[in-house]
């Protein structure tokens, strides 16, 4: 299984962050162990002074595929939740300073949370999907699918043309303004809609 991760998907966050929107998706990955288990606590890492939050929507594959054209891609997935990619900015702004990769920062252990699946079929419009995310019962992030510079299709199409996606591979479709540090003892919790699917306390 493999998670993609996809970056400055929102251009509300690339400017919050001061890069610049591309021209094409972004790419990264996480390792399988970057999942956090069900019903596994979420502790502080102990490398990290400056833990944040990335809240997204994520795709489930549900279909092997090599060089997917566009207009196929949604044959390619048939679930969504939400998830947090959690970041370790300061790591995360050394290495980038440096021209280095971020994998320290993104790929660690339990670093990749979703939450409950909604099968497609149950989603109304995946172009208009409202998804929100609250810190100790404070609203911090909220976006839409329809925000994104990069849709679904056009996400897992490109994706495609670089990796095999298969079944059970998990696609991270980017975060939305509002990104922020959490600290041990945060509470968080994450709705696609009115339909809490995360939750989980900092330890």
């Amino acid at each position: 299984m493999k998670i993609f991760c996809v970056g400055r998907n929102y251009v509300a966050h690339a400017k919050e962050l001061g890069n610049e929107v591309s021209d094409e998706p972004i790419v990264f990955m996480k390792p399988k162990s970057a999942l956090l288990q069900a019903h596994t606590p979420f502790y502080y890492p102990e490398f990290t002074n400056e833990l944040h939050y990335e809240c997204e929507l994520v795709l489930r594959i549900s279909k092997n595929g090599k060089y997917i054209q566009d207009r196929f891609a949604s044959k390619y997935y048939d679930a969504v939740t939400v998830g947090i990619d959690f970041t370790a900015r300061d790591i995360q702004t050394e290495l980038k300073e440096k021209g280095l990769p971020w994998e320290k920062a993104k790929a660690w252990d339990n670093s990749a949370v979703i939450g409950k699946w909604i099968p497609l079929p149950n989603i109304k419009n995946k172009k208009d999907i409202n998804f929100c995310l609250y810190k100790n019962k404070e609203l911090v992030q909220q976006g839409n699918s329809g925000l994104m510079i990069n849709n679904f299709d056009k996400v897992v199409a490109y994706i495609s043309n670089y990796f095999s996606v298969n079944i059970g591979d998990l696609v991270f479709t980017g975060t939305p303004a509002g990104v922020g540090e959490c600290v041990v003892g945060d509470e968080l919790e994450a709705f696609i809609e009115d339909d809490s699917l995360l939750s989980l306390e900092i330890k």
